[in-house]
């Protein structure tokens, strides 16, 4: 079931460094949303925050309120192991665990949580999550291979099958398509828009075309000088971003002229 993600005046910070400052924002669910901006300007951590990722570095915090639906993911006693089987991740580069096999590497989430399924329900859960990764009919009849054998867009789908297995709620790409070449690109943004009907979709990409072509909703995150906090300087449907934003900094992103 997909849900929203609200915000509230959330501060990252990594040990005394403010690293994102007072970001406000709601993410519809069953929609996708994209963050653009140049790089350091907090976009990437932002969205490690939203799965609570952030944390695996030592002294890493976040001030503020985190909301999917009405649920504070960083209230007392929230594990963060559960949000990020609700808040599932896709990472830049394709990260098939090398050792296991097609099927394994779809099941690997359920297996990490030691869940104990039958090998019936182990195969349709292969299957639909396959299916729902476009993959399916090209590894139908290999899915006992090395998932480390697939070509780069190939391993990218097998990597959100693996994600979309455990059935989350949200799902963060983080410049899902930054090392992958064009044909392999097109597979996955038309992908994600067929998550989108199931799913709410976060996505961070430098490619502005490719935040145009994928996303309903464009953040535009910037710095105000070398060592300053990341901000969120303008949210807005994708299409105003693009050609009628507030912001003059945002007109001058969009449009090459820095980042």
């Amino acid at each position: 079931m997909s849900k929203s993600i609200t915000a509230k005046d959330l501060n990252v910070y990594y040990g005394d460094f403010l690293a994102v400052e007072g970001v406000s924002i709601r993410i519809a669910p069953k929609s996708v949303t994209a963050f653009i901006g140049p790089s350091g300007c907090g976009k990437t951590t932002f969205l490690r925050t939203l799965n609570r990722m952030h944390e695996v570095l030592p002294g890493a915090r976040v001030e503020g309120e985190l909301l999917l639906d009405q649920d504070n993911i960083y209230g007392p006693g929230v594990d963060p192991v559960t949000v990020r089987s609700m808040v599932g991740m896709v990472f830049q580069r394709p990260n098939p665990f090398p050792t296991m096999s097609i099927r394994e590497n779809v099941l690997a989430g359920y297996r990490l949580n030691g869940a104990r399924l039958s090998k019936s329900d182990a195969e349709d859960i292969a299957e639909k999550a396959l299916r729902g990764a476009n993959l399916w009919n090209e590894v139908k009849d290999r899915l006992d291979k090395p998932g480390s054998g697939l070509s780069g867009g190939q391993q990218q789908r097998l990597c959100i099958a693996r994600t979309v297995a455990v059935e989350p709620d949200v799902i963060l790409m983080d410049e899902p398509c930054s090392a992958l070449d064009p044909i392999s690109t097109l597979a996955i943004e038309d992908l994600i828009a067929d998550l989108k009907n199931e799913y709410t979709v976060v996505i961070v990409t430098h490619n502005m075309q490719q935040a145009s072509r994928v996303s309903e909703k464009t953040a535009f995150f910037n710095i105000e000088g070398t060592g300053r906090p990341g901000k969120l300087f303008e949210y807005n449907d994708t299409r105003t971003i693009f050609n009628n934003p507030d912001s003059p900094e945002t007109e001058r992103y969009v449009t090459g002229q820095f980042g």
